[in-house]
């Protein structure tokens, strides 16, 4: 599974994709993860599973919506707390939960 994080400049999500890493090794898990700046969210996408975007573009949600639900690809924003706190486990969480729901 390719999970992308998306953000300003794709240097703020860095050490959450870690954490997020790091969560998943421990879970065994088969994971790609990898944070982008929100302007490649065309070219991004085309090769992921789900998308999550950072606090500081999550005003360019219904935008990125309109890019990635033709993929197949789902998109949310993450939440306030879990990026603020850096909680790679909650974020991870979250996105498979939208792979899930697919």
């Amino acid at each position: 599974m390719k999970i992308k994080l998306f953000c300003s400049a794709g240097m703020s999500t860095s050490l959450l994709v870690t954490k997020m890493q790091n969560v998943a090794k421990e879970r065994g898990l088969d994971v790609e993860i990898a944070a982008s700046p929100e302007a490649t969210i065309v070219k991004e996408t085309e090769a992921c599973d789900v998308a999550l975007m950072g606090q500081q573009v999550r005003f360019m949600l219904a935008n990125a919506k309109e890019i990635c639900e033709p993929k197949g690809v789902p998109i949310d924003v993450i939440s306030m707390q879990d990026y603020g706190l850096m909680k790679g486990d909650k974020v991870l969480d979250q996105a498979l939960r939208l792979a899930e729901k697919g």
